[in-house]
């Protein structure tokens, strides 16, 4: 029986063919999207699931108060030590730090460097214990010991042959880190790193030298970088709220009053690192809960509106088959022999669709990986669940499009239906197919809303000014050992004689950096720290002028090696309580008990250097050439790449061991927007597919009403009917219909895309432009769409459409 449905679900599919492709077509779209976005919420979902003892590792994190609350990843670097020494109870503690720099190997006998490799992220500083928390499958070496001694390194695979050819081969050999003297040797090779994980390790350092490097915070409490970590792995009988219970009493051992009322340390499950955007991880690369139950519902939404498609055409070419089910049932067929026919047309057309939908998915997936950054793959040996997935996916869409059209065809009466009196009004459901195509519009409604909003958020990041000059500076990173300082002079004043350039700075940071040093300081004498935290720079005295920052009082500080005077902006004067920028002027700033003293200098305008994300924060700038990191190089727009050219020329003689790289300011900004600029694409994409999928089911239904009115036309033009007349007849419906969809989506959209709004300090303002957009934009796509098949239909000679009935 089940072939013999099959049989007679072909042969009508080729009866049919132009219906047939319009529902393949759209339930594969649909499918592939949804397949796509399944993929993307599994990966996004699957982050450190490999660990077998996730559920009992644990991070502990910092909770600052300054005048408000905010949150660090990081933890004091004294941490570790303290909890393994406190807490013996604890099975795992570790340490693990951020670092970066340039790899050199050596030649054995001509001493000189054979080969470098510029640091692209992922090289860390770890304790051995932190092998024994984590499960990264090791190629060789003894996790326990592999870096218990200074100068020991673990590599990747993939690094490995980088660096030595043969991962085997690696084992032993040495390199080095910069200008540094001693070699590390390399202890064991790590399995190269999954993509789904927040630890992008490449090279692992012994934590010890880590230690040996930063003897001043060894002891400092307060202190707090994010790329300082600390990982413990708790008993089984113990839970996180059972241990945070004790870090009151930890922190009171080990920090002062002070110290304990701006900063409260904390642990938080591994499993929470990906989805918290207050701490971020090492991967810098988070995704909210919520975000993931968007795609999930943008999937649903999507697949649904393939559904309905299907659900109005089967329901509205019913009338043609009306016949053929008179037919079968005057010859016997009862109702569930007919509903199992037809739910086997509706099963057919789904297998071709999810065929069809694997196919346009393969076709997809590069883009989708080259625009966030993934290694998806659709391999269904790998990953089952996508079977499974399908199957599921197949399921529900014969139920949802199928079952309702099965009914109704199964319903004809037969005597009507061999009379040929069955029609679209007759068989009921009008009610129901206007509901689904204004559900249709609703979902591809608020997509667009969303799209827009988006899009013109990210227009805003782009367009709206930072409050300095970002054109033509070139970012360019310099070694900052205290081998090179004394270079800086030097390089700089040769820079700033060659062609091209117009301007030079060191800095530790440039505007639009992405690397904030934040501290409290004391200020005009006063006993205590501020109660918040000054957002540090180190710079020349040309930053100011090199990136056109404006004085409002006083002005920069001379050129000096150390601290002299600081620079604050405007920000900083309201901070601290002051009625004039003036009023600062000569007011002394203390940092780190009297280690950077000076008065102030200078006060600039506000300028954002950090991204538009959050406010302008309290900004102190001061000369102190043993931070200086970078150059800031301004470029003459007509001689720009002259100056790129004699720029690499000067700073490859100063550094020759190093390998020379540089970034546009400009393009350093659009960076700080990537996961904005991610979601912009991926709505525009999805409101297309929502779009699509609608027109598609759209433009089916007007062919049918234009097949069943080709008598009413007829007469119409007979009467005087124009063409526009016709098209306006047509479109009439559908455009009512897109206005209710309206009415529902834009409350919808209006509510989510503000809420989306709020995580920014400075967005666009959610106005009716927005809206009118969509409205208009859905009209048109609609009536171009309805336009086709109306003027076809108007255009037929109206003695051939009354001939036809």
């Amino acid at each position: 029986m089940i072939r013999n449905y099959l049989k007679i679900a072909f042969r009508s599919l080729l009866r049919n063919k132009s219906y047939a492709f319009i529902n393949a077509i759209g339930l594969a779209v649909g499918i592939a999207a949804c397949l796509l976005l399944f993929l993307i919420v599994q990966f996004e979902s699957s982050f450190d699931n490999f660990h077998t003892k996730k559920e009992r590792i644990h991070q502990v994190v910092s909770e600052f108060h300054y005048g408000g609350i905010s949150y660090g990843r990081g933890a004091p670097m004294p941490v570790p030590l303290a909890l393994r020494t406190d807490y013996p109870q604890l099975e795992k503690v570790a340490g693990i730090a951020g670092t970066g720099a340039q790899i050199n190997i050596y030649d054995a006998k001509t001493k000189s460097i054979e080969k470098k490799f510029k640091d692209e992220g992922g090289m860390f500083y770890a304790e051995s214990e932190f092998f024994e928390i984590f499960d990264f499958p090791l190629l060789s070496g003894n996790p326990k010991t592999m870096l218990a001694e200074p100068y020991t390194a673990v590599l990747t695979q993939e690094m490995a042959e980088k660096l030595f050819g043969d991962w085997r081969s690696a084992i032993g050999k040495t390199f080095t880190r910069d200008n540094e003297k001693e070699p590390y040797r390399v202890t064991g090779v790590l399995k190269n790193i999954p993509k789904n994980t927040d630890f992008p390790l490449k090279v692992v350092l012994s934590y010890k030298n880590f230690l040996i490097n930063n003897k001043g915070n060894a002891d400092d409490w307060e202190s707090v970088s994010g790329s300082w970590n600390c990982f413990i792995l708790l008993p089984p009988q113990m839970s996180e709220k059972q241990f945070n219970a004790l870090m009151p009493a930890f922190d009171k051992k080990h920090k002062t009053p002070e110290q304990r009322s701006r900063v409260r340390n904390f642990i938080r499950p591994l499993s929470e690192s990906h989805y918290d955007s207050r701490f971020g991880n090492f991967a810098h690369h988070t995704i909210s809960p919520e975000m993931i139950w968007v795609l999930e519902i943008i999937g649903a939404f999507l697949l649904l509106v393939a559904c309905v498609n299907f659900i109005n055409l089967a329901t509205a070419q019913a009338v043609n088959r009306s016949k053929e089910v008179g037919v079968r049932k005057a010859l016997g067929s009862n109702k569930a022999q007919l509903r199992g026919q037809f739910l086997g047309e509706s099963a057919l057309i789904t297998v071709i669709s999810v065929l069809l939908a694997i196919l346009l998915a393969i076709i997809a997936l590069p883009f989708l990986n080259t625009l966030l950054n993934y290694k998806l793959s659709l391999s269904f040996t790998d990953n089952p669940v996508l079977l499974l997935f399908l199957l599921i996916a197949a399921v529900v869409v014969i139920f949802l499009s199928g079952f309702y059209p099965a009914m109704v065809i199964s319903g004809f009466n037969p005597i009507l239906a061999l009379k040929s009196k069955v029609t679209a009004k007759s068989i009921g459901g009008i009610s129901l197919r206007r509901g689904l195509v204004v559900s249709q519009f609703v979902i591809a409604q608020f997509l667009i809303i969303a799209t827009l909003v988006v899009v013109s958020q990210m227009n805003y990041f782009q367009t709206a000014s930072m409050g300095f000059d970002k054109e033509a500076v070139i970012r360019v990173p310099v070694p900052n050992d205290s081998l090179d300082q004394v270079k800086f002079q030097s390089l700089k004043t040769q820079l700033q004689e060659q062609t091209g350039i117009k301007n030079v700075s060191i800095a530790f940071r440039l505007p639009a950096d992405n690397n904030n040093w934040n501290s409290p300081f004391q200020y005009d004498h006063r006993p205590k720290d501020t109660d918040f935290s000054g957002f540090l720079n180190w710079a020349d005295a040309d930053y100011f002028k090199t990136f056109d920052l404006k004085f409002v009082a006083g002005k920069g500080y001379s050129p000096s090696d150390t601290v002299q005077g600081y620079v604050v902006n405007e920000t900083m004067v309201k901070k601290l309580g002051a009625k004039s920028a003036d009023e600062v002027l000569g007011k002394e700033i203390n940092f780190w008990g009297g280690k950077m003293k000076a008065p102030i200098v200078g006060v600039i305008k506000d300028y954002h250097a950090t991204s538009l994300h959050g406010a302008i924060p309290p900004l102190v700038i001061a000369s102190n050439r043993n931070f200086f990191n970078t150059i800031g190089i301004k470029l003459e727009a007509k001689n720009m790449q002259s100056g790129l050219d004699a720029v690499e020329k000067i700073w490859t003689k100063f550094f020759p061991n190093y390998i020379y790289e540089y970034q546009f300011v400009d393009k350093n900004i659009e960076n700080l927007y990537q996961q904005e600029r991610q979601l912009s694409t991926l709505y525009q994409l999805f409101a297309g597919i929502a779009i699509f999928i609608s027109c598609l089911g759209l433009y089916g239904l007007v062919s049918f009403m234009a097949v069943q009115r080709t008598k009413e036309v007829g007469i119409r033009k007979t009467l005087g009917a124009s063409v526009g007349h016709i098209v306006y007849l047509f479109s009439k419906e559908f455009t009512i219909l897109i206005g209710v969809a309206f009415l529902i989506a834009a409350p919808v959209g209006y509510y989510f895309m503000n809420d989306w709004l709020k995580q920014f300090e400075y967005k666009i303002d959610l106005g009716a432009g927005v809206f009118l957009m969509a409205i208009v934009g859905s009209i048109m796509i609609a009536w171009l769409t309805v336009s086709y098949q109306a003027i076809k239909a108007a255009l037929v000679n109206p003695i051939k459409s009354l001939r036809s009935e």
